[in-house]
């Protein structure tokens, strides 16, 4: 499936939940008013509010309880993005300027910080403390996985446990959570809820491997920003860990590393990425995200066979093999 075969047939759910990030971002404050929605007009895939809406489906489907679920793991995931762009230095995302860009960092922290108290707000419409407590913990091990990656910038010895342990964090379980959240908003089973998060999982796991490969492999046209961004902050990601494998790799690869660390950012990595495109680490991040989908859709095959659970397949699919 295309992903924007099921926009379209979802689109007047997604446009609602659309409507509700708007609202959910209003402020009598001019400037964070203007910040908030210059990153909410620079879109995205509404990834996680799509899981939240097929998870729902599970249940007892109602969007105006389910959006006490969809909104916040959207803003959760877009305040992440402002703080990741302030880490990078990043100047663009998805092709339009970011906010610490267009203003600066200390605007672009507050905004990012002021996203996520609304995203907390906002889950306390269902009254349910359980829900509150699993995207406060999202919060708290995704700000853990983040200085795990700062922590590891230009290490060149951690290992592929350390790379999934940190994607785990960062990427996955909201992922995870964005599809179980979805089925317990519905009053779905808990078992079913259960499956739910661990084909989020799975399919979160995936769809960091295939983001981290898009940076190596993709064109800024298709990515949005400039090939590379993860290694010129020092962010080594599982295709390059792969690759300091190979013995006849590791010298040149060492000797790149340690160019672009010590310029800080601002250099050509086009033979560092040719280094990594010409190895098996490619091959084997995309044998692992591969992995990661077959799992995922394995976990699924004990649910309902109703059209949501076919969607879910559909999605699947489309981030292990997503180009953009």
């Amino acid at each position: 499936m295309k992903l924007i075969e099921l926009y379209a047939k979802m689109k007047k759910d997604i446009s609602y939940i659309e409507k509700e990030l708007e609202r959910s971002i209003d402020t009598d404050h001019a400037m964070l008013r203007e910040t908030s929605v210059h990153l909410l007009k620079a879109g995205g895939k509404r990834i996680r509010p799509i899981f939240v809406l097929l998870g729902a489906k599970f249940g007892t489907y109602d969007l105006t309880r389910v959006k006490h679920v969809a909104v916040p793991l959207e803003l959760i995931h877009m305040a992440s993005l402002v703080h990741d762009d302030v880490i990078d230095d990043a100047e663009t995302r998805r092709g339009q300027l970011t906010v610490r860009s267009k203003w600066d960092n200390r605007v672009a922290m507050f905004t990012g910080d002021y996203i996520f108290a609304k995203a907390l707000h906002v889950a306390t419409g269902l009254g349910n403390p359980a829900i509150h407590q699993t995207l406060s913990k999202a919060i708290l091990e995704m700000s853990i996985g983040e200085m795990e990656q700062i922590r590891l910038f230009f290490n060149a010895e951690q290992t592929v446990r350390d790379y999934l342990l940190r994607i785990r964090r960062k990427t996955a379980l909201l992922i995870a959570i964005s599809c179980q959240l979805g089925a317990i908003a519905a009053d779905a089973d808990e078992w079913v809820s259960n499956r739910l998060y661990s084909f989020g999982y799975n399919v979160g796991m995936a769809f960091q491997i295939r983001d981290d490969l898009l940076d190596l492999c993709g064109t800024e046209k298709e990515i949005g920003k400039p090939p590379g961004s993860d290694i010129r902050q020092g962010n080594i990601t599982i295709p390059v860990i792969y690759a300091l494998r190979e013995p006849g790799l590791q010298a040149p690869l060492m000797q790149e590393l340690r160019r672009i660390q010590e310029a800080d950012g601002q250099i050509d990595v086009s033979r560092f990425i040719g280094l990594i495109r010409g190895s098996q680490g490619i091959r084997q991040a995309e044998e692992l995200a591969n992995r990661y989908i077959d799992k995922a859709i394995a976990v699924l095959h004990s649910l309902p066979d109703i059209q949501a659970k076919k969607d879910l397949i559909g999605v699947a699919h489309f981030i292990g093999n997503r180009s953009y």
